[in-house]
């Protein structure tokens, strides 16, 4: 919000929540059935294409919000940090698409030439243009200045000024009554338009579309219009901004006020001296050179929406599943099908710790692909491609996140190492941390825990140390039979009769059935990278292996898969702390580093435990 808001800061559908759009509903099947039963020459075909066309505003915009956080994960014009604060702000920038769609409804119903509107007119095109560029530009621009007076400016317009560092959806997150005054302001060239008579679909549309497309252009952070133009045709500086230009009104405030054309800047002298510079220093920027990678991959077919490249209002909040994403099924699955033939590793995120440049890197393949023999081979390539990129940008960590580690895969990424022995970089998969995590939850006091699903070394690692330290160990069949081994025949090593204990360390595999029969108040602590499924609300389930970040780790503005906020898990911590302390070892395959050192290094550097169940 504004820093004091004002009168109608908010928008009236406020408390519908994502249930705003069965605002357009009515007017929606009015224009389709009208359209359906009356006769070719009474056919109201602007009516009709308002929906199509605000279903295009969304995805336009949302291609922009995905490309433009693909870019700024490698390259950025302001350097600085976004963080959920942001994203919280501007998850309603659809707000105003939904507001014009309505006034188009309302008003396409009420005046009967919006029904006889041609498709196309020449010279409606030409009559739009003209207003823009002559008094729309020069209006925004004196309105603009009059926002960041302070009166304005701490009751409406400092609430679009929160984004220092801009996304395309800043573009368009203003207070309602803002908008109100926009409203008018761009509505004029449509008047205008239909007094005269010169009004089409295509020019009304088309001048929204391309409003939409320079207003994302500007706010996108990351530079790419050549400067070659502006030597070509020197005049275009005064005709057309770059998101470089904009990008300095949103850290200097009270520069660069222009809309889309910097004419305006130079007459009134409000033009940023350093605009030129910072246009070309953006474009001669290097992408960052990762000091560590985090390596992932995606999870359920719905995970697409989540990753920090897909919704950002959805990524920012831990993953499940959403009642309006089962609605977008068919291109969900079409895009697993897709990838299971082509895909491109991609860097997801990017952070900050200190001096220490961090990203996370997504596989393009889900979980069940992982399970696939036919794709393994696939998957390994992807890794081992990662692995050497890395290498070759002088990484210093790679830590394999999910089942990038798995021992069905790669022998938790042994195969690697074998493979290319003289690497310079460490691959890391957090055997150490998870343990130590796991075993911190245990809670104080307990003297038996039951061991359930698949046995790993991670397990094996928790029940050795657990039956040192005098707590039984409870398993069966085969889990009881790979523990052996692992803890020495241990006399805290026992059969387990039943489900009686309170406390019980889960990997993957646990059934509902067998959740079904836990005592209540069962303490229930997950070893694996992926949670049990939550089956009963009597009992507590903790997280899997993660840890609370410190405030120093910045540019953490989604969550990493069905964690909360500002937690990661312990496969991309290690990474990070493994790069800290300068470890040279690997730690994948069967090697695991000082339980008690890696453990003591994490809270060293600020990162606490996550010890309350969900």
């Amino acid at each position: 919000m504004a820093s004091k808001p004002g009168f109608l800061s908010d928008w009236p559908w406020k408390p519908l929540g994502n249930f705003k759009y069965a605002l357009v509903a009515p007017f929606v099947a009015h224009s389709i059935y009208s359209f359906a039963t009356k006769e070719a020459e009474d056919r109201n075909l602007f009516n009709l294409l308002v929906f199509p066309f605000m279903l295009w505003r969304l995805i336009h915009s949302q291609i922009w919000i995905s490309y433009s956080r693909y870019r700024t994960a490698k390259l950025r014009i302001v350097d600085k940090s976004i963080e959920f604060e942001q994203v919280d702000r501007e998850r309603d920038w659809d707000d105003n698409i939904l507001m014009v769609s309505l006034v188009y409804y309302l008003v396409s119903l009420t005046d009967p030439a919006i029904a006889k509107m041609p498709l196309w007119k020449p010279d409606g095109a030409i009559v739009t243009f003209l207003l823009h560029v002559g008094p729309i530009e020069f209006l925004y621009y004196w309105l603009h200045r009059a926002l960041h007076h302070h009166y304005l400016y701490s009751r409406y317009h400092s609430h679009h000024h929160s984004s220092i560092v801009t996304e395309p959806i800043t573009s368009v997150v203003h207070p309602f009554a803002e908008h109100l005054a926009y409203l008018a302001l761009f509505g004029a060239p449509m008047v205008i338009l239909n007094l005269t008579g010169t009004a089409s679909i295509l020019a009304i549309f088309g001048y929204i579309a391309i409003f939409d497309f320079l207003n994302n252009l500007g706010h996108c952070n990351f530079e790419f219009i050549p400067t070659w133009l502006f030597r070509v045709f020197p005049p275009l500086k005064y005709l057309l901004y770059t998101p470089s230009f904009h990008s300095l009104h949103h850290t200097q405030f009270r520069t660069n006020l222009s809309l889309f054309m910097p004419i305006y800047d130079y007459v009134y002298g409000t033009f940023d001296k350093s605009s030129e510079t910072l246009h070309q220093t953006s474009l001669e920027k290097k992408e960052d050179k990762p000091d560590v990678v985090h390596l992932t991959h995606l999870t359920t077919a719905e995970s697409v929406y989540h990753m920090r490249l897909g919704f950002a209002s959805v990524s920012s909040e831990p993953q499940k599943s959403k009642w309006y994403l089962k609605l977008m099924s068919p291109v969900t699955w079409w895009s697993m099908i897709i990838t299971s033939f082509y895909g491109k590793t991609v860097v997801a995120e990017r952070n900050q710790f200190g001096d220490l440049k961090v990203q996370s890197w997504a596989i393009p393949r889900f979980n069940v692909q992982y399970f696939s023999q036919w794709q393994r081979k696939a998957i390994n390539g992807f890794i081992e491609n990662a692995i050497l990129e890395a290498e070759s940008r002088g990484t210093k960590v790679l830590s394999l996140g999910l089942l990038n580690q798995s021992k069905e895969l790669n022998q938790n990424g042994e195969f690697y190492i074998q493979k290319f022995p003289n690497l310079k970089l460490r691959v890391v998969d957090g055997s150490a941390l998870t343990i130590a995590i796991v075993l911190n939850n245990v809670p104080q006091g307990t003297t038996q825990v039951l061991l359930r699903g698949k046995v790993t070394k991670v397990a094996c690692i928790v029940a050795s140390v657990l039956c040192k330290k005098g707590i039984q160990v409870a398993a069966d069949g085969e889990e009881y039979e790979k523990l052996q081994k692992a803890t020495k025949q241990s006399e805290n090593l026992i059969r387990a009769s039943g489900y009686e204990q309170k406390v019980w360390l889960v990997g993957e595999g646990l059934s509902d059935e067998e959740q079904s029969r836990a005592d209540k108040g069962t303490v229930i602590i997950p070893f694996s990278s992926f949670p049990p499924i939550k089956v009963r609300d009597d009992c507590l389930y903790h997280h899997t292996p993660a840890m609370i970040i410190p405030a120093s780790l910045e540019n953490v503005d989604s969550c990493e898969n069905w964690l909360p906020r500002r937690v990661m898990s312990a496969p991309r911590v290690a990474g990070m702390v493994h790069a800290l302390e300068g470890w040279s070892e690997h730690e994948c395959g069967s090697t695991i580093l000082d339980i008690g050192k890696v453990w003591e290094a994490c809270l060293k550097h600020g990162f606490r435990p996550l010890t309350t169940p969900y």
